[in-house]
């Protein structure tokens, strides 16, 4: 099973609307200020779980990711990331340790290393589980879960560790992490008792201003705390000759869903594997290990030596921005419509980025940040235009609608101030 360019170029079906639930509660713009000024619970349960268990866990997970697993304690979590020959990212979720033999991966990449199970030779068992995964993040969410739980020992949690907590009567994991660039924690348990938690954690933060997140703002989220997202930011590499049998497997157990992507805007790659992108790239360079061999290690390793491209966020002008609306207005043809904060279809919008008319990047996750005021982007640009306060172009414009030349700084990413390793203690 293939898929050409072309399919993935048509419009998408109403799944991808509705991948974060609900389109908004408040409102989008209210939404997004909860994770600077109080706090939100996002709902990630859509994310699929595998358990795997055996003595050899750690060489099945290191012979097809990028990560040094030598020190890897019970409790910790680490961002695991699986890349082909080449060393372009396949899939990436959270692997977290429960016992010396017990494992939990988050996210698709359960899915590509069950297939590399059932292919090779491994002392492990694998089987999927069904939990919910509610997000509480920002500044008040420590105070939020004080509230729920007051016997404080999650207080001591390091980061990417996980900790038991009491909610609504009921012991789940706290993963202490932070997509928001806040402080905050992954909330895991069994789907039976997810609404339990959801509304007890929905009570508690009333009086700290807790926001109920919706599909609308979840990628401006995403956005401002530079979290590449697999169908966002880079298609899984997932298309090339001798994938066909996995790929098959992967579709087949995602009920619903034809086509694991869509294409959109003005960078039209002539090959699938235009739209790939290495860790490098997408910022996770660090993560990758010398210790020991792993598929895409060649590849990745001279790459992470001398980077082509790092990732970085593009303010975009905003008298420019607001000449793409202008358009709407005045006879003729009108620009590519920008939707606010984004488009909620769950495309891969990629545009051009030039200098001089000649490309230096593609930009993608394009969102209005109601926070800052700004229209931005995340963007692996070459290395010598990649210094904050460069002046770059995007080519904005769908094939065959008017481009718009739009210009934008480059500026760090993450773009938003990181506070995820925040004293908790100091914050109640």
């Amino acid at each position: 099973m293939t898929f050409d360019l072309q399919s993935m170029r048509s419009q998408p079906q109403e799944y991808w609307i509705s991948r974060f639930g609900q389109p908004e509660h408040t409102s989008w713009l209210d939404e997004n200020m909860s994770w600077k000024e109080t706090a939100y619970i996002g709902d990630w349960s859509f994310l699929w779980q595998h358990r795997f268990r055996g003595p050899e866990v750690i060489r099945l997970m290191s012979d097809f990711s990028v990560n040094n697993y030598s020190r890897f304690a019970v409790g910790q979590s680490k961002h695991v990331v699986h890349t082909n020959e080449a060393g372009k990212v396949i899939h990436e979720g959270i692997l977290t340790k429960f016992a010396e033999d017990d494992f939990v991966l988050h996210g698709r990449g359960g899915f590509w290393m069950a297939y590399q199970l059932e292919r090779g030779d491994y002392d492990v068992s694998v089987e999927r589980e069904d939990w919910f995964i509610y997000q509480v993040s920002g500044p008040n969410a420590i105070k939020v879960l004080a509230k729920l739980d007051p016997s404080e020992g999650y207080l001591d949690s390091k980061y990417m560790w996980v900790s038991p907590i009491t909610i609504a009567g009921h012991t789940i994991w706290a993963l202490r992490q932070g997509m928001s660039g806040e402080i905050g924690f992954e909330l895991q348990g069994p789907r039976k008792i997810a609404e339990e938690v959801y509304a007890a954690v929905v009570d508690a933060g009333a009086e700290f201003g807790i926001r109920k997140m919706g599909s609308r703002v979840a990628y401006i989220n995403h956005l401002e705390a530079c979290v590449p997202t697999i169908t966002t930011d880079y298609l899984p590499a997932i298309f090339e000759p001798g994938q066909e049998e996995y790929l098959q497997s992967f579709l087949a157990s995602m009920p619903g869903n034809s086509q694991p992507a869509h294409i959109a805007g003005s960078f039209q790659a002539e090959s699938i594997s235009d739209y790939y992108r290495s860790p490098v790239e997408l910022g996770w360079g660090k993560v990758i290990s010398s210790t020991h061999d792993f598929l895409g290690r060649e590849a990745l390793l001279a790459e992470k030596a001398d980077p082509r491209r790092v990732i970085r966020t593009l303010v975009w002008n905003a008298d420019d921005v607001i000449d793409v609306y202008g358009s709407l207005f005045r006879s003729g043809d009108n620009y590519t419509y920008m939707e606010m904060p984004r488009d909620p279809w769950g495309y891969m919008w990629a545009d051009r980025v030039e200098v001089d008319g000649r490309l230096v990047g593609v930009t993608t996750s394009r969102g209005y940040s109601y926070y800052f005021r700004q229209m931005l982007s995340l963007c692996p640009i070459d290395v010598q235009y990649a210094e904050p306060g460069t002046e770059v172009t995007i080519v904005w414009g769908n094939a065959g609608d008017p481009e718009k030349r739009i210009r934008a700084t480059v500026a760090p990413a993450p773009y938003k101030a990181d506070h995820r390793h925040l004293d908790l203690r100091a914050a109640l």
